[in-house]
């Protein structure tokens, strides 16, 4: 009996130490636009604050060293889909972060889904991928459609904003931008003047442009990003639209630090913009700003710092569930709370989108302005109730409505 006693001891103490030890190392993967015009908003520097995060977690989990890869998708869904199914059934990752395209993370949700991974997303915005077409395996970290349009489309319309014309990037992710702006002004008792449609990286937005100051707006709404988003601001000055006298104020319904520091000061008066993260917000944000700008050479952008953030509380998930199981991975994924420089008193709903405050960023003007990265002041605190899309409205199967 007693010889008994202690063999089942033995096993006991085996099992569990093998329910804390992987047999296989960690595996993230970060697929992004490493090259073309999303790469200064994400690219190459999430890599970097992806390493930054394993660093700071101690480098290994469950006994095993943390291995990070990453790929460029070049924006286009099948060179991305071929990579994550590399990625899953030959290379063991476990995770798929930051994604940076809303086409692309549409047709990797499926994938991710159907091989029972994980896939969280920081850079790709359209509401979409956390509402009609949730996923059990699909998170959104920093931001989507949704939730920047309601939190900079509801301070406008305070502020007397009540007439939109939208300037809108003719894909997933620009469509997304203004049906979801176009709703909260409506609700509100705002108007949609009129609005028109470009092509993806565009250079000449003059045609486009005409066509708004021809409308009664006075509201330019951008649904773009990035170069598209920089140059019909820029021409928009130009062509008179916009400035300290002009009647007309901009919605930049997504435009990233890196954005501003491309247009320039002069050409950011009368922007709104909000950001789920500005590195002078507080001191817990300017002190990962200052980490950033010591590694990168300059801040980082919203998508930057909400991608040290899921990477951190995805291997906290991972350590608190013990075992790389999806399913045991997921479970602590959602039920952990997130509490840190990017999110606080943050949490992961059932549709899998991080809620969090936003943050409503006004243009300084140039005298304002104390340094080459001093572009905004902070003049709200969206709340994350306010800001997400309400949960009776949610389009996600996943959802319980309250």
């Amino acid at each position: 009996m007693k010889k008994m006693l202690t063999s089942l001891i033995v096993f006991l103490s085996l099992t569990s130490a093998h329910a804390q030890t992987a047999s296989k190392p960690v595996k993230l993967g970060v697929l992004n636009d490493q090259s073309g015009q999303y790469a200064d908003a994400a690219g190459p520097a999430s890599v970097e604050v992806a390493k930054m995060a394993i660093a700071d977690f101690g480098g290994k989990l469950l006994g095993q060293p943390i291995e990070l890869i990453f790929a460029d998708h070049q924006n286009k869904a099948d060179i991305a889909t071929g990579i994550a199914r590399r990625w899953i059934d030959t290379e063991n990752v476990d995770v798929i972060l930051d994604i940076g395209n809303s086409a692309v993370a549409l047709a990797l949700s499926d994938i991710v889904r159907d091989k029972n991974k994980v896939m969280i997303v920081s850079s790709a915005g359209a509401s979409t991928i956390t509402n009609e077409r949730c996923s059990a395996n699909s998170f959104q970290w920093t931001y989507n459609t949704a939730t920047l349009a309601r939190s900079t489309a509801k301070a406008l319309l305070g502020q007397g904003g009540n007439e939109w014309f939208f300037l809108t990037a003719d894909y997933a992710f620009g469509h997304a931008f203004e049906a979801d702006a176009s709703a909260v002004v409506k609700a509100s008792g705002g108007k949609v003047v009129g609005g028109v449609r470009h092509p993806f990286n565009t250079s000449d937005f003059s045609s486009f442009l005409l066509q708004a100051q021809a409308s009664s707006a006075n509201v330019l709404a951008l649904a773009n990003a990035s170069g598209d988003t920089s140059n019909s601001l820029m021409q928009a000055h130009e062509f008179g639209l916009l400035g300290q006298k002009s009647k007309m104020k901009v919605a930049a319904l997504l435009f990233q630090i890196t954005d501003a520091k491309s247009v320039g000061l002069k050409n950011l008066q009368g922007v709104f913009t909000s950001e789920a993260f500005y590195w002078d917000r507080n001191d817990a944000s300017r002190a990962f700003g200052k980490r950033f700008f010591d590694k990168v050479g300059r801040m980082p952008t919203m998508v930057q710092a909400g991608m040290y953030s899921a990477t951190m509380h995805y291997l906290k998930a991972v350590q608190a569930a013990g075992t790389l199981d999806t399913a045991a991975v997921l479970a602590k994924f959602r039920s952990l709370p997130v509490n840190d420089f990017f999110s606080e008193k943050g949490y992961v709903r059932e549709d899998g989108m991080h809620i969090h405050d936003y943050y409503l960023l006004r243009a300084k003007t140039v005298e304002q302005s104390k340094g080459p990265w001093d572009f905004y002041d902070v003049i709200a605190t969206v709340p994350a109730d306010d800001a997400n899309i309400p949960r009776d409205q949610s389009k996600c199967a996943l959802m319980k409505k309250s």
